[in-house]
């Protein structure tokens, strides 16, 4: 175990405020400017009266879509996890016991990782075209396809991961009293892997939340997402900056909310509670 005491603690101690401080300082500076009038951000102004003005109008204000593009957010954000939860974890649980066919897992884990390296810039034609002739252009059903499949290869690579963490003595011991392969699934390998759904479901919420890409070329002016919508704050003859950065703010929110209730089961050991 690395002892540090004297300089040495110091110095851990102050690369670690610099790398909070090189955390939190753009996000302090975004807030700071949600509560300038525009006159004061366009001035640079470090004393300024603190305002709520730039709030009020993107939640209130009548030619402001924000809550109606909240809304569509958390839709296409929860639709995406839930499909994503369910296909992966079956995939990964598959790919880890149905070892006769080694060969087909192989090649959809090594599809898998190649479509994660592809970036999704490259498929937002191909994917504009496809859904424009079957009449789904411009909808949130869009969206939500492409969100699973982009956030599909991460959940099936974490999800096995946990799946091998099972003791395959719980599960030897279960087929030996008569227990099927879904029952062993649904009573003993998925409540043992809560933590990684758990996990999973957080990354895939929070990264459908932030994606832009896929969403601003998919998407119509009812159904824009919260980053599309944080967007076109920047127009052609005017960049309503105090209301980007109001809105990029409200933004965070639902996501810190999702990391830090998913947090606490990140941290747990997957299989603590199989030999109680």
């Amino acid at each position: 175990m690395l002892d540090l005491r004297g300089p040495s603690r110091l110095a851990a101690y102050l690369l670690l405020s610099l790398g909070v401080f090189a955390i939190l300082a753009p996000f302090l500076w975004v807030f700071l400017q949600s509560l300038k009038y525009e006159i004061d951000i366009l001035q640079g102004s470090w004393i300024f009266n603190p305002t709520s003005f730039n709030y009020a109008d993107v939640l209130y204000s009548r030619r402001s879509d924000f809550p109606e593009n909240v809304y569509n957010s958390l839709v296409v954000a929860f639709l995406s996890t839930v499909g994503v939860l369910l296909i992966g974890t079956l995939a990964a649980y598959s790919l880890v016991h149905f070892k006769s066919r080694a060969a087909i897992s192989r090649l959809l884990l090594g599809w898998t990782l190649i479509f994660n390296m592809i970036p999704p810039l490259t498929l937002v034609g191909p994917w504009y075209l496809i859904f424009r002739e079957l009449g789904l252009s411009g909808t949130l059903t869009a969206v939500v396809l492409t969100h699973i499949a982009l956030n599909l290869p991460m959940t099936v690579w974490m999800m096995m991961a946990y799946f091998r963490e099972i003791p395959q003595e719980i599960e030897e011991a279960a087929l030996v009293d008569g227990c099927t392969r879904p029952v062993i699934f649904m009573r003993i390998a998925l409540p043992l892997a809560v933590p990684g759904l758990i996990a999973a479901g957080v990354l895939a919420f929070v990264f459908s939340w932030n994606e832009f890409s896929v969403a601003l070329t998919l998407t119509s002016r009812h159904t824009a997402t919260v980053p599309v919508a944080i967007s076109r704050f920047a127009q052609q003859y005017e960049v309503q900056y105090g209301q980007m950065a109001a809105a990029s703010i409200l933004s965070t929110i639902p996501a810190l909310i999702m990391m830090f209730i998913g947090q606490r089961f990140i941290v747990r050991g997957l299989t603590a509670g199989a030999v109680k």
